[in-house]
């Protein structure tokens, strides 16, 4: 049963600085999800950091943040954000982003909330908004509209079936479709990409991060996926600021062979990072590490180990992605990623997100025996 209020009443929007309305922001999922048994709070201390403190991205990405209130209740929340790294629209003009959207069922709420992000983008020049990204294309992104019985993985979204028509109603359109896909890391190579990859060892070196060389393999990893992706679809580099602060996360969740690359002499040409699927591990916290939250976690972390785990990041550099050897370097650093997550008796794996229209890596990834596990879709609408 979803969350509703009665039509009517009157809408108080704040902007979320600081104090009560940013507590509120954080914590309004709890009560739209307050029924649904899918849904895994994330950490509170994380989505804080993440959305109010994020230095590295807000060095580039300016970001407003709105919480709607009825009668002294939250009732919904919004994010607006412009980005000067992101690319123009084809149709011409910058693209301004919306994201973090949790609200009731209620058209007054959902017209509130999007108006306020509308002229907001709108003053600062933008003529397309996008969206849900929460908060730029390389974190969370889309809108679930497929699969709302499963939970969701690490670092993706979860939302509540209304919120594809209420965002309809307001004149978006799909502009992408992303994918993720399920398998279990014990699938039988077919023979043909077992072939290709015997002929390429004599020349292709796999090997796990360097734990003496970490800051140059972070590096290396930062190089690989921004060459890989540059010529994607709404691609945005990370900085390497950014991707220090993913570093830091990367050293604390992951052992060294859940990140694998490949190698021809001796420079790193393709990456695979393998994430500990920390939504199987926290379900239970409530978002709150404290008093007893970390313990529980860091047991669960470093003795028992989660089940499942996540692909969030791979690339093949750009040079080879139109030769024979680019999907023999894919497979090779998935075939090497999932005899780590084997060891340690991982059982269940979801690889994404995936454009729907990337026909190559689907094909890769269909072809060890994935299934679609979850549909996101982004809109897009003028403004």
């Amino acid at each position: 049963m979803s969350p509703t209020q009665p039509e009517g009443a009157h809408i108080r929007l704040v902007e979320a600085v600081n104090g009560a309305a940013v507590r509120d922001f954080l914590h309004l999922p709890e009560r739209i999800y307050a029924d649904d048994p899918a849904w895994v709070a994330p950490l509170i201390f994380e989505q804080k950091q993440r959305v109010f403190e994020n230095a590295p991205l807000f060095a580039h990405c300016a970001v407003a943040r709105w919480v709607a209130y009825r009668d002294g209740v939250p009732v919904g929340r919004i994010t607006a954000q412009l980005d000067t790294l992101q690319p123009e629209a084809e149709e011409g003009g910058k693209i301004g982003y919306f994201g973090m959207l949790e609200a009731v069922d209620d058209s007054a709420v959902f017209d509130v909330l999007f108006g306020a992000a509308e002229a907001w983008l709108r003053d600062r020049g933008a003529a397309h908004l996008r969206g849900p990204y929460n908060l730029s294309i390389n974190e969370d992104l889309g809108l679930l509209v497929e699969n709302f019985d499963d939970p969701p993985f690490v670092m993706m979204g979860h939302a509540r079936p209304y919120y594809q028509r209420q965002i309809e109603d307001r004149g978006f359109a799909t502009i992408k479709d992303l994918l993720t896909y399920k398998v279990s890391p014990d699938f039988v190579a077919p023979e043909v990409m077992t072939k290709l990859a015997q002929r390429a060892s004599r020349t292709v070196t796999i090997r796990p991060l360097n734990s003496k060389g970490k800051t140059a393999d972070y590096e290396a990893m930062r190089d690989i996926f921004n060459d890989a992706w540059s010529d994607n679809w709404g691609f945005v580099p990370f900085t390497r600021e950014e991707f220090a602060e993913t570093a830091k996360v990367l050293s604390f969740l992951l052992s060294d062979d859940f990140i694998q690359f490949a190698e021809i002499d001796g420079r790193p040409v393709a990456f695979i990072t393998a994430f500990p699927n920390l939504n199987e591990l926290i379900g239970d916290l409530r978002g709150r590490l404290l008093p007893f939250g970390w313990a529980k976690l860091l047991w669960r972390l470093k003795v028992r180990g989660p089940k499942s785990a996540r692909v969030a990041l791979m690339g093949v550099r750009k040079e080879y992605q139109n030769s024979r050897l680019g999907p023999t370097l894919a497979f090779l650093v998935i075939d090497a990623v999932r005899k780590a997550m084997q060891q340690r008796n991982v059982t269940s794996v979801e690889m994404g997100w995936i454009l729907e229209d990337n026909h190559g890596m689907r094909h890769i990834i269909e072809a060890i025996g994935s299934t679609i596990y979850k549909r996101y879709r982004v809109y897009q609408k003028p403004l």
